[in-house]
């Protein structure tokens, strides 16, 4: 009896450490597919009015779908370290997407890994640093491009031919097949570029809508009359602010002859159609629009075709029953709502995130979820379905009992959330807010404005009802919940939060407002690529002026560049028409004017980076094109190359034979703007 006792104990304490080490029995797989800005309202499961998603829509009626999912700070990179961390962007670091992730901390993969999972990632990282607590990583350079993708792995970088959508799904199952060892459980996380600007189909789904006209929002011509000044100021419209390459009016630079011919087929006629219509007012707005959705929905389609593709390999492989699969998005997204596109806004397209969860035997099977959920629950959730502890620090809440359809009585009430990136691309001002069931309150604090929405009568958030009388009562419950929250997520003075850093930006670009020459060669001659034997200019953080003047030859070739896949610009030609690009951290942002430069005759040619960090392209003093931009946060490490990029490549839109042909004068790269008088005055000295 004694010896019983004994081996009870022995079992017991063995089982003990098998659960508080991670070391569970049968633990599941885990299968995180992830894309960037999938915007909920086009899922079929979610009431899709303008597309299909059929395999997106089985994977929900085979598991949980969360309806009311909410991101913490509505951008890409912020949204990527909550959920690796649980915790909001005060205490993660990324507060936008300038901040490099600091791998050091905490994250799931972590501990999954330290719990006898086996990790991966494949696809879209952009974090700048190198990813952590990883087995197995191949990821994207910054944003990566749609087609012809290059990947970064530890032991360097990997280019390949094709679509990358359907290549991040090859790798995924690549390693599915033959790295994973089957001896472990394992974490894989498959993160797509798709659907994310410029909206670059698929081959198989160029001609998808061709004669098919999609649904336009009701707020599509929205006057933003009764909101508040930020709403107004924005620079995220389908009128006014998209570029001729979000458009398809200009074509991706790095295609092979075959892509670029289905390209054509797919476009060329409509384009032309297009000029000739000379469209004005309404009329254009809608055209645009229709050409930004079915480009968008085509990479959706691309993106549920591989959702397709993992589940049928689980099946197959007999995986499938032991195996979580969640699918979700860094965030919402507009498609034409209040006459958008793009994120940031606290405003409930941008909110609002897409969240499906899959698991055989534990999660009810076509079940819908209405709590309050954020993304910092992720990877709490993740840990616990291992049977990992999740740490104190981690400030989200595991969604295992909604999973298993409980309804804790202490869930909450309300979700905070915060937006930081202003000076920024978009011009989304910093604000903070709470979101319950019926009501939403927002501050943009640096303006010193409130917005409230009461859903229940504005569903489409289309009125501020903050100052009316008989919302004073809901106000003041309001403030005193979002208060609460900061304290709760230890967010003391959210209003002073990260404004070290962006007053560091600011003094050091306050440096340009006189405008400085710190570059200028009167002549290039020769056809090859000149690197200038003297030259000490350092544009991080700073205000960019540069520019030549050029008579092309030919309709491809840069005219300056410096820097490289990291940091640096690039002032270029592409199908004759003038480009414009800048990277940060990885990150990219390429702007295009829509008519060519003639050959015959000479023209100067200037891109400039603004105090705001936008973009803008001038030819003869008169602007071209406009985009979000960046700021260079480092000096770039490769020099500046004048007719040329003669060193790691800056943009998307040329390959390694990228010299300008053609008679180049008067180079000038200058700190600060140059006014539409100092491009007349570059002109006539130019002459």
């Amino acid at each position: 009896m004694k010896h019983k006792q004994i081996f009870l104990v022995v079992i017991g304490v063995i089982f003990w450490i098998f659960q508080s080490t991670g070391f569970a029995v049968n633990r599941p797989n885990i299968v995180f597919i992830f894309t960037d800005d999938h915007a909920y309202q086009a899922i079929g499961a979610y009431g899709s009015r303008i597309n299909r998603t059929p395999n997106l829509d089985q994977l929900a009626a085979q598991g949980v779908r969360f309806e009311n999912c909410y991101v913490c700070n509505s951008i890409c990179a912020p949204s990527r370290a909550a959920i690796l961390t649980g915790k909001h962007s005060h205490l993660n670091g990324v507060f936008t997407n300038r901040e490099r992730f600091d791998g050091t901390q905490t994250t799931f993969p972590k501990l999954l890994r330290e719990a006898g999972y086996q990790t991966a990632i494949i696809g879209k990282w952009h974090l700048k640093s190198d990813p952590t607590g990883f087995d197995f990583w191949e990821v994207l350079p910054g944003q990566g491009v749609y087609y012809n993708p290059a990947f970064l792995t530890p032991q360097g970088r990997t280019n390949y031919t094709g679509y990358t959508t359907d290549i991040i799904t090859d790798l995924a199952l690549d390693w599915l097949r033959g790295e994973r060892n089957s001896d472990q459980p394992f974490m894989l996380m498959v993160q797509h570029k798709a659907p994310h600007r410029p909206w670059d189909p698929g081959p198989k789904h160029l001609n998808l809508y061709d004669g098919v006209s999609i649904p336009e929002p009701q707020t599509l011509f929205d006057d933003y009359k009764y909101r508040s000044s930020a709403a107004q100021v924005q620079e995220m419209t389908i009128a006014e602010h998209m570029n001729s390459r979000d458009l398809k009016l200009n074509f991706p630079g790095n295609l092979t002859e075959d892509q670029r011919r289905l390209w054509e087929d797919a476009y060329s006629d409509e384009n032309e159609k297009f000029k000739q219509a000379r469209l004005e007012g309404k009329e254009l707005v809608r055209w645009k629009y229709q050409r930004y959705i079915k480009d968008y929905l085509r990479c959706i389609a691309s993106v549920d075709d591989n959702v397709g593709r993992i589940m049928r390999f689980l099946e197959k492989s007999g995986l499938a029953e032991d195996t979580v699969v969640i699918y979700s998005s860094d965030q919402g997204f507009y498609l034409g709502e209040h006459g958008w596109f793009d994120k940031r806004w606290m405003y409930e397209q941008s909110l609002r995130m897409p969240f499906i969860v899959r698991w055989p035997g534990s999660a009810r099977s076509g079940t819908v979820n209405r709590h309050l959920t954020q993304n910092i629950d992720f990877a709490p959730t993740f840990l616990d379905i291992a049977g990992v502890r999740i740490p104190e620090e981690m400030q989200g809440r595991s969604l295992l009992p909604l999973l298993k359809g409980k309804n804790p009585g202490d869930w909450r009430k309300s979700i905070y959330y915060h937006y930081y990136e202003y000076p920024g691309a978009h011009s989304v001002p910093k604000h903070y807010g709470v979101r319950t069931r019926q009501f939403k309150l927002i501050h943009y604090y640096e303006l010193g404005e409130w917005e409230l929405f009461d859903f229940l009568h504005d569903p489409d958030e289309m009125r501020n009802v903050y100052s009316e009388p008989e919302y004073q009562d809901k106000v003041k419950e309001l403030k005193s919940e979002l208060l609460r929250l900061q304290e709760n997520y230890n967010q003391k003075n959210p209003e002073a939060s990260h404004q070290e850093r962006v007053q560091k930006l600011l003094k050091e670009s306050a440096s340009n407002v006189g405008l400085k020459l710190v570059y200028r060669m009167q002549k290039k001659t020769g056809s090859d690529p000149l690197i200038p034997e003297k030259q000490n200019i350092d544009p991080s953080a700073k205000t960019l002026t540069v520019g030549a003047l050029c008579n092309p030859e030919a309709a491809d070739g840069v005219l300056l560049a410096q820097g490289g896949e990291s940091f640096g610009y690039s002032l270029f030609l592409q199908g004759g028409a003038p480009c414009f690009a800048v990277r940060t951290g990885g990150e990219i942002r390429q702007i295009a004017a829509g008519d060519r430069v003639a050959s015959s005759r000479r023209a100067l040619i200037t891109g400039v980076v603004n105090s705001d960090g936008r973009l803008r392209l001038y030819v003869d003093g008169k602007m071209v094109a406009s985009g979000e931009g960046l700021f260079i946060e480092r000096k770039p490490a490769d020099v500046l190359s004048i007719g040329g990029d003669t060193g790691s490549l800056v943009a998307d839109g040329y390959g390694e034979s990228n010299a300008f042909s053609g008679s180049m004068s008067d180079i000038r790269i200058y700190y600060g703007v140059l006014d539409k008088a100092g491009m007349d005055e570059w002109i006539r000295e130019g002459k």
